[in-house]
C-alpha cells in the first residue's frame, strides 16, 4: 500500500504544533464573538444593500466562516479518536476506512452549510459515468470551494474513492494535513525537482481497483483573468504553439503537462472522466465574494468519460488530445456561465 508524500518527522511536527493550536483557538474566539461578527456584518449588508442593491453577502461570510472552523475542530477531534481507534496508525485498514468515512463528511456538512447558507442550487449531468473504476479524474479549478465537489458527486454518489494531487500549502489546513497524510495523497512542491513531482504523481495510479481513482486539477491552480495573462506570457516565450492554442480558452487555464501526462502512462490503464463546473467562480477571489453575485446562483456539473483505448500513444498526440479536451470543458463553462 502506498502512503502520501511525507515531510520528515521535525517538519510535521512544528508544523502542527502551531497550525492546530491556531484554528482551535481562533474557533473559540470567532464562537464567542459570533453575535457582535453577525450584527457588525448585517449592518454593512444593510448599508450594501442600500447603496448598490448588494446581497446580503457580509453575514452569510460570517456564517460560513464559523461552520467552517467548527467542522475543522470537530474532524480534528475525531481524527485523534481514529488513530487511537486504530492502534495509534498500526492497524492501516481500519485507519483508511475510518479516514475515508470522515472525509466524506467533512465534505458533505461543508458543502450542504454552503448551499443552505448561499442559497445554491446544484444541478448534475451525466455523473452515472464516473463508476467503474479506475479512473482518471480531471476537474476545473474556478476557487477553492470546487475542492468539496469531487467528494460530494465523485465519491458519496458514485463510490470512487480517490487519491489526490493537492498543492503544498494546503498542508495549512490541519485537518488537510492530517487526513491528507493518512490517505494516498500526493502534496505537490510547486519548487521542487519537477521530475521527481511528476513520478510521486505518477504513482498515484499504481495499484488502482475498480472503485478507485486519481483527481487532478490540470491547470494548477485556481483561474483568474490576471493568471491568465501571466500563463499566456510565460508561454509566448517558452512554446508560442501552445501558446497560440491557449488564447482560445477563454473560461480556463491552459493545462499543466507534467502531472496529466504522468496520469496517461502506458501503464496506468485507467480511462479519463473530465468534471467541468460553473457557478462557483463567485468566489474565486474575495472581491468577487463581496460582489454577492454568488448568492441564489445555480452550481452546474457537467462529466464525460474517454475510454483508454481512445486515448493516443505518444507523447505530442496526448497533448495536442489533452488540449482538445480542455477546450471542450472551456466551450462548456463558456455555454452555461451565467453573463
Amino acid at each position: 500500500m502506498i502512503r502520501s508524500r511525507r515531510d520528515p518527522l521535525r517538519v510535521v511536527l512544528v508544523r502542527r504544533a502551531w497550525t492546530i493550536p491556531f484554528i482551535v483557538v481562533f474557533f473559540v474566539v470567532v464562537t464567542a464573538t459570533l453575535p457582535l461578527l453577525t450584527l457588525g456584518a448585517l449592518a454593512g449588508d444593510i448599508v450594501r444593500r442600500a447603496r448598490r442593491g448588494t446581497p446580503f453577502v457580509l453575514v452569510r461570510g460570517v456564517l460560513f466562516g464559523w461552520v467552517y472552523l467548527a467542522v475543522e475542530v470537530w474532524a480534528l477531534t475525531s481524527l485523534l479518536f481514529t488513530w487511537v481507534f486504530s492502534a495509534f496508525g498500526l492497524w492501516r485498514r481500519a485507519e483508511l476506512a475510518l479516514t475515508y468515512r470522515l472525509q466524506l463528511a467533512w465534505a458533505r456538512m461543508l458543502f450542504g452549510a454552503l448551499r443552505a447558507i448561499f442559497g445554491l442550487a446544484l444541478e448534475v449531468e451525466n455523473d452515472d459515468v464516473v463508476a467503474p473504476g479506475p479512473v482518471v479524474v480531471m476537474v476545473r479549478h474556478a476557487s477553492m470551494i470546487d475542492t468539496l465537489l469531487p467528494n460530494n458527486l465523485v465519491t458519496r454518489r458514485r463510490g470512487i474513492l480517490l487519491r489526490y494531487v493537492l498543492k503544498n500549502e494546503l498542508l495549512y489546513d490541519p485537518a488537510l494535513d492530517v487526513a491528507g497524510h493518512r490517505l494516498v495523497n500526493h502534496f505537490v512542491e510547486r519548487s521542487g525537482d519537477s521530475e521527481a513531482q511528476v513520478e510521486n504523481v505518477r504513482r498515484l495510479s499504481e495499484g488502482l481497483t475498480g472503485d478507485e481513482g486519481v483527481l487532478i486539477y490540470p491547470e494548477g491552480t485556481r483561474f483568474t483573468e490576471e493568471k491568465r495573462e501571466r500563463v499566456l506570457a510565460r508561454l509566448r516565450e517558452i512554446d508560442p504553439a501552445r501558446a497560440e492554442r491557449a488564447e482560445a480558452l477563454r473560461h480556463t487555464l491552459p493545462p499543466r503537462l507534467g502531472g496529466p501526462l504522468a496520469l496517461l502512462d502506458p501503464l496506468t490503464p485507467c480511462d479519463v472522466v473530465f468534471m467541468a463546473h460553473v457557478g462557483l467562480d463567485g468566489m474565486a477571489t474575495v472581491k468577487r465574494l463581496l460582489s454577492g453575485k454568488v448568492v441564489g446562483s445555480r452550481i452546474r456539473v457537467r462529466f464525460w468519460r474517454v475510454p483508454r483505448e481512445e486515448i493516443p500513444e505518444g507523447r505530442e498526440a496526448r497533448i495536442d488530445w489533452l488540449f482538445g479536451q480542455w477546450e471542450r470543458v472551456d466551450a462548456w463553462i463558456g455555454s452555461h456561465a451565467a453573463p
